[in-house]
């Protein structure tokens, strides 16, 4: 059935989830080191053979990932703290990472005051919010209004990714009928918009402008299905059928995460934007520790939040698979410590 609906209001706020790269310096049994790396290559089905210089090269950078994980576990002192350790991208240098899987995120020029663009008011919530007004736990993946994880793979798209599977939340949350939307309808019909460029990257406020402006209607996953980069748009300009965005909301929140969780407990999920620099390495726990200031370089959704522990996280979408961190999600520290600071 075909589907044409109006989504009122899609959020995207900005936050730098902040790391660093440390150097480390460890020995390691080189035996031991060419077994797990031997291991590795089994398990994430790598093309390197013993013998060849790529084969070579790779069990190096992988022995200095081992080295990385080494120091940055030292900081956990409780086992709720993120874990790192050897993941499908331990064969990447973190430049090769950053290259193929992160891209700078900047917002385009005709995004210059993203608070007043584009929704009927300023704030949501006009009285002042303190943590005893927001619920303990929020996970919109235990209403059924959240997709499946999916992979960007080499494709720098995450900027479409996020915004794609809020609108599809958004949607799910007005109808009650959750759709997998099409993530490479945006890539390939938003190209040159802005800063929109496709699989080199883009943002989230302008992936939603250009939704607005052009009232393209998303169609769905099946209709125009994903794949790993860009190709010509192939939406027709009297397309009908689809999910358009009529509102949307672009915050910068300094500071303001109770204004977050506020916005997630009471309309839903939000697209942000982050520094993903050492999530490389992410294995499970809470990410608290390892802040720089690289800047935004990846765009997620966070789908929730949980202040019931010690450690207060939300809850992150992320788009490398369901092979990576916790079935495809990433839990971060919320609250003062938390790294980073919401800025554009």
């Amino acid at each position: 059935m075909a589907i044409n609906l109006v989504i009122q209001f899609v959020f995207v706020v900005v936050v730098l989830l902040n790391s660093t790269f440390i150097q480390v310096y460890a020995n390691y049994d080189a035996s031991l080191v060419e077994k797990e790396f031997n291991h590795f290559i089994k398990k994430y089905n790598k093309p390197y053979k013993e013998g060849d210089t790529e084969y070579d090269t790779r069990l190096k950078i992988f022995e200095w990932n081992l080295e990385h994980h080494s120091k940055l576990n030292s900081n956990r002192t409780d086992n709720i703290s993120a874990i790192y350790g050897v993941t499908k991208f331990s064969d990447l240098t973190p430049q090769e990472f950053e290259e193929r899987y992160l891209s700078s995120i900047k917002l385009g020029n005709d995004i210059t005051e993203p608070a007043a663009l584009h929704y009927p008011r300023p704030w949501l919530f006009t009285t002042e919010l303190s943590l005893k007004d927001i619920p303990l736990k929020v996970d919109w993946r235990k209403k059924g209004v959240v997709t499946p994880v999916k992979n960007q793979h080499a494709c720098g798209g995450c900027w479409a990714f996020s915004v794609v599977e809020t609108v599809e939340t958004m949607s799910a949350i007005n109808t009650g009928d959750l759709r997998e939307l099409s993530i490479q309808e945006v890539i390939d019909c938003s190209y040159g918009f802005s800063s929109l460029s496709g699989c080199e990257g883009g943002d989230t406020c302008s992936a939603l402008l250009w939704m607005l402006k052009s009232k393209t209607p998303l169609v769905t996953a099946q209709l125009y299905p994903l794949t790993d980069h860009q190709e010509t748009c192939k939406i027709l300009s009297n397309e009908t059928r689809g999910v358009r965005v009529k509102n949307f909301t672009c915050q910068s929140l300094v500071k303001d995460e109770v204004y977050l969780m506020k916005l997630l407990a009471s309309y839903g999920p939000v697209a942000v934007s982050v520094d993903a620099t050492n999530w490389s390495n992410y294995q499970g726990g809470i990410i608290q520790y390892h802040c720089g200031d690289r800047g935004n370089n990846h765009a997620v959704q966070i789908v929730g939040y949980d202040r019931t522990g010690p450690v207060p996280y939300y809850i992150v979408k992320n788009s490398w698979g369901t092979d990576f961190g916790l079935d495809g999600y990433v839990y971060v520290r919320a609250g003062d410590n938390m790294c980073g600071e919401f800025s554009f």
